[in-house]
Order: C-alpha cells, then sequence, then structure tokens
C-alpha cells in the first residue's frame, strides 16, 4: 500500500495546490490512498464544511486536524455528521465532537488506519498523547496492519519520542503544526517510518503560511491580523510504502511541488 500524507493544508493556495497537483502526484508515485491534515485550510486557522468537503472532492480519503479544530464553530455540527471523514487528536477530552481515529478505506477493501494525536509542549493542556495512543492501535489493529500517526505539535523532541515509543508498533508516526518540511524521514529499527515534519500545503514566501510584513510586526509587539500570503505556492507530504501483510514501512519519500504560476 503506498500513502501520501500531506502537511497542513493552508487557506485557498494550500487548498488550490492540492486540488491542481494531486493527480499527479497519486499518478507518479502510484498512491493508494491520500490522507491530509486540514486544520488550517479556512482563512490560514480551523476548517469549515466548505473547506473539507473541497478537499474529500479532491480525493482524500481521510482529513486529520489539531489545535485549530474549534477555531470555526460550523466544523462541529459537520463531524457530527461524518465523523469517518475528519479526525481531531485522540487526547483530547471525552465528550469532544468527533473521532480521534478512523480507516481510511480503499476501493480494493483495504483499509488505512489514522490515528491523530496533539502535542503538550508549548501547547495547550490535553491528556497524555503517549497514554492514548496504544489501545487505539490495539483497536485498530484487528481492522488492519497499517496504521498511520499524525503527531500535531510544536516541539521536534516531542514528534521524535512519539515515533520512538511507536516504533514497531504502527506503519508509520508523522509530525505536522510547524509548517516547515524536515529532511529527518528515516525508517526506525522496528520498521516504522518517521518524519519530524511533512510541511504544508501553502505558500512559502511567507511566514509559516501568513503574510510577512503582518508575522513580523506581531514578534516587535505590534496588532496585526494574521493573512495567508499567496506566493511560491508548494504542496509538501511524504509518500510511504507499507507492507499489507505486516504493517511495516518499506520507504519514505518526501514531496514537494510547486503550483504553477506562483
Amino acid at each position: 500500500m503506498k500513502v501520501l500524507f500531506m502537511g497542513d493544508v493552508v487557506g485557498r493556495p494550500g487548498l488550490q495546490a492540492v486540488r491542481a497537483l494531486l493527480p499527479r502526484l497519486v499518478s507518479e508515485h502510484s498512491v493508494d490512498v491520500c490522507v491530509a491534515n486540514s486544520e488550517n485550510s479556512e482563512g490560514g486557522a480551523g476548517i469549515s464544511p466548505e473547506t473539507a468537503q473541497y478537499l474529500l472532492d479532491s480525493g482524500i480519503a481521510l482529513l486529520t486536524s489539531g489545535n485549530h479544530f474549534y477555531s470555526k464553530k460550523a466544523i462541529l455540527p459537520w463531524v457530527k455528521e461524518h465523523p469517518d471523514r475528519l479526525l481531531r487528536p485522540a487526547n483530547y477530552p471525552k465528550g469532544t465532537p468527533g473521532r480521534g481515529h478512523g480507516l481510511a478505506r480503499l476501493s480494493d477493501g483495504r483499509a488505512l488506519g489514522v490515528i491523530n494525536l496533539e502535542g503538550r509542549v508549548f501547547m495547550r493542556t490535553q491528556d497524555s498523547p503517549f497514554e492514548a495512543v496504544l489501545p487505539l492501535v490495539e483497536e485498530l489493529k484487528k481492522q488492519t496492519p497499517c496504521i498511520l500517526v499524525d503527531m500535531h505539535c510544536e516541539a521536534s523532541s516531542e514528534k521524535n519520542a512519539m515515533g520512538v515509543y511507536l516504533d514497531g508498533k504502527v506503519s508509520a508516526v508523522v509530525g505536522t503544526h510547524t509548517h516547515v518540511q524536515t529532511a529527518d524521514e528515516r525508517l526506525l529499527p522496528g520498521g516504522t517510518a518517521f518524519i519530524t515534519d511533512v510541511g504544508m500545503c501553502g505558500p512559502l514566501d511567507s511566514v509559516i503560511g501568513m503574510k510577512k510584513e503582518s508575522s513580523v510586526a506581531r514578534f516587535l509587539g505590534e496588532k496585526a491580523p494574521y493573512e495567508v500570503a499567496e506566493r511560491l505556492v508548494y504542496l509538501q507530504g511524504v509518500v510511504i510504502d507499507l507492507d499489507d501483510a505486516t504493517g511495516r514501512a518499506r520507504s519514505i519519500e518526501r514531496v514537494r511541488q510547486r503550483l504553477p504560476g506562483t
């Protein structure tokens, strides 16, 4: 099974990059199933029913999210109606709308299990992702040996620790949230594919997707609204090749393609 996982989709430019570039990537890499983090798809912070559906209609089987899951309240009734299409971090408090794990199903009957986690270092306090994840792994293993974990957090150390913790237990641990693609993709000793951050689908001529001027102004103590940038729009992610029988990863490869005209 070949899996394409794409990093945080940022605003309209990220949506356009996915819609325009995904078909070619799927063909070039013989991708079987696509997953993407969608938490910044509506205006750079949050998810709307419209952006979620746009990404699903673009060929993505399952969406993950993170700390901006709640930013657009309209997504809450939508996710209740579509709990198997959009995940929220599994270590959120009990009673939170949505689910933290699910299956991305292929047309031939195979399935990819997906778990969405949120870290705690430099972020809001949630339940421990390390304590939350193993019961979900065991639950998904009853249905498929192929399991991918989206570790959405700020600290690279926390992402790396989760990779070590789950090595040999899941197929892949991929980091999201920082929007900067790292160059440390590798197979861990137990057969788990890992990368600290897959990057983003959005404008690189920016500060992690936002216009440079407003971002710098805020660091200088000024009040400036965040706006999504528009230039040098890229689709970033990883292609992971999994053994269908064992769930072990055979390879992980970074992908990075620019949207023409940007």
